[in-house]
């Protein structure tokens, strides 16, 4: 079966071993680029477009688990189905997690020919299948479920203005958007700037009334009018006090369909 790969790992010759090894257990597989860390694997499985990504699950940037995740929340609507992702690690406590996360496999380093000519051998079957990418994306999804913990639920936002601390009610948030260091609290009157990161606000949050549309923007879902699907598997979003529209990534649109 001819299929496409990219590989990301962040030393060179564990990349290159496994490259090799790859060409001998599926030699027709073209493997279209290698990374050296999470955040150049996103950027060249954006660009190449592979059927199958094979992430470390310990690099620099972003670990294998949340490059999966981006990558899939920003793969093109006319780039046929989500790449299948294997989690290559080398800790034996990150292999069930990786597995649990994957639609695809896992493989422990150093990596056997043997348990390699198994993993080819299951990722040959799966993009056989129709629909392949749309198993990634449930599991996805499902993983990004299971990390939620509920800890103490935020009432008020601390935004620096100035010299001066404001405390923004979370009731009036209408979403919230990543911004490097900074997350934009967005109320129907005024932006406010909070440093602290997305990824530690969002479990504070209600989950009933707040939810991820895209791995940088939150939504309160009591501020959103109405959700149009696109032909592209996104969603987008029109608010009840803001004029602007909001894109809901491929990855969470299951959650705006009719009933």
């Amino acid at each position: 079966m001819n299929a496409t790969a990219l590989i990301a790992e962040d030393e060179p010759r564990l990349a290159d071993s496994l490259r090799a090894d790859l060409a001998i257990a599926w030699p027709a597989l073209r493997v279209l680029a290698q990374a050296g860390s999470g955040t150049a694997a996103v950027a060249q499985a954006l660009l190449h477009r592979p059927q199958v990504c094979f992430l470390d699950i310990r690099m620099p940037g972003l670990t294998g688990l949340q490059a999966a995740q981006a990558i899939a929340e920003d793969w093109p609507g006319d780039a046929g189905p989500l790449p299948l992702f294997v989690f290559v690690t080398a800790y034996d406590q990150y292999a069930l997690q990786a597995f649990d996360a994957a639609a695809a496999d896992y493989l422990l380093k150093p990596v056997t020919p043997e348990r390699l000519a198994r993993s080819v051998a299951r990722l040959q079957a799966r993009l056989a299948q129709p629909g392949a990418g749309d198993a990634t994306l449930a599991t996805l999804r499902q993983l990004l479920l299971d990390q939620a913990t509920p800890p103490p639920r935020l009432r008020h936002l601390q935004a620096a203005m100035g010299d001066t601390v404001e405390l923004v009610p979370v009731d009036e948030l209408l979403y919230l958007e990543a911004a490097d260091k900074y997350v934009r609290a967005v109320t129907a009157g005024r932006d406010y700037w909070v440093r602290q990161p997305l990824r530690e606000l969002a479990p504070q949050l209600d989950p009933a009334r707040f939810w991820q549309i895209h791995r940088a923007t939150i939504v309160n879902v009591d501020a959103v009018a109405r959700a149009q699907r696109q032909d592209n598997g996104t969603v987008l979003l029109q608010l009840r006090q803001r004029p602007e529209t909001l894109t809901v990534s491929r990855l969470h649109a299951a959650r705006f369909k009719a009933q």
